[in-house]
């Protein structure tokens, strides 16, 4: 009996037709069966605020608890000015907060970053993984993803344009698969 992991996917970009969305929900289609790709919403987070430690807002608790309960996670992110979006960094202070409560320690995770551009948000992939070795965050080494040509990498029903891209997709969400299962058990 195989087991099936829940993998909490946070995207950085909140706009409705963002790239990166599109690539997560793409992503979740073609996941091998023993990963449950699941959209954490991560606009409705008030900006991360230590005074709020003794009540903090109902959206901590649940972004927290949701983390906690997911397996791993996997991070879906767009490039702003050479980083992640704030949005994306406030969600990683929101759940790694108080100190000695941190929602991602230990939860194996992967980063794939996509642009319009040729770099594929390489900026931000590397602030990113920085940022999670920060939170004891057990990293997928490689392969790294970077990719660019946004606009050109969806067909218009939302799955992957090119068949060498989406082969390469499934190689990197194989590999992925095979570190949870590495540090999960």
């Amino acid at each position: 009996m195989s087991t099936t992991y829940q993998v909490a996917v946070l995207v950085g970009s909140l706009r409705k037709g963002s790239y990166n969305r599109k690539l997560a929900l793409a992503l979740a289609r073609i996941a091998p069966p023993e990963l449950k790709l699941n959209i954490v919403e991560i606009g409705q987070l008030p900006f991360y605020n230590e005074d709020e430690a003794a009540a903090p807002p109902a959206p901590y608790a649940d972004f927290r608890q949701t983390i906690k309960a997911a397996d791993a996670v996997l991070f879906v992110s767009p490039e702003y000015n050479r980083s992640i979006p704030a949005a994306l960094k406030n969600a990683l202070d929101v759940g790694s907060r108080p100190y000695g409560h941190n929602a991602f320690d230990g939860k194996p995770a992967a980063v794939i970053t996509l642009s319009p551009g040729a770099l594929g948000g390489f900026g931000a992939h590397h602030h990113l993984r920085q940022v999670l070795a920060c939170l004891n965050t057990p990293l997928l080494p490689s392969p790294e993803v970077y990719l660019g040509g946004a606009a050109e990498l969806f067909a218009p029903d939302g799955a992957i344009a090119k068949p060498d891209t989406e082969a390469f997709l499934r190689k990197v969400l194989a590999a992925f698969s095979a570190w949870i299962q590495k540090h999960k058990g």
